[in-house]
């Protein structure tokens, strides 16, 4: 798709005559740049997702998305629509996403592992429910996800991936 076919023919052509009358590289940026701040600050519900989303991201996924509706005054089914458009998935796809990489994260292969503490404190309601997104997610089940990182780290050692929370292979 061209930026033609998005802003449409008389939008790029008043922009394409303003930057061919700019003083310079310089201005031309500036113009450029200008346009395209524009363009941000227009979009409907950037607003919303911009703030739900750090939202997310600070509490690590582990939030209501319920409550983050609420809280911004609109449906669910406005929020996940926003962001589809904006950022092509769900608020709480976001949020599994953003859960689960903490608690991979977490996982520290060298040492005993409690699957029942890790999975409480990432905020998953029991282990079968862990154990369900940790597959989901990755194909394996934790404990052979942990078995898996173990022998690559065994395998490779100081490889470059080492303090990565996913196995290479």
């Amino acid at each position: 798709m061209t930026v033609e076919q998005v802003w449409g023919r008389p939008a790029i052509a008043e922009l394409r005559d303003r930057l061919a009358t700019a003083a310079g590289p310089y201005e031309m940026l500036t113009l450029l740049e200008e346009e395209l701040m524009r363009r941000l600050c227009e979009t409907a519900g950037l607003g919303l997702v911009r703030h739900t989303s750090s939202v997310i991201a600070a509490t690590s996924g582990a939030v209501a998305i319920g409550d983050l509706s609420v809280a911004a005054g609109v449906s669910s089914t406005h929020l996940a629509q926003r962001f589809k458009e904006l950022i092509g998935v769900t608020p709480k796809r976001l949020a599994r996403t953003y859960r689960f990489a903490a608690t991979v994260f977490a996982i520290n292969p060298a040492g005993p592992i409690d699957w029942g503490d890790l999975a409480g404190g990432a905020g998953y309601f029991d282990q079968a429910h862990f154990g369900h997104e940790f597959r989901a997610f990755t194909g394996l089940t934790p404990t052979r996800y942990v078995e898996v990182r173990r022998r690559f780290l065994r395998e490779h050692p100081g490889h470059v991936l080492d303090g990565w929370p996913l196995p290479a292979d």
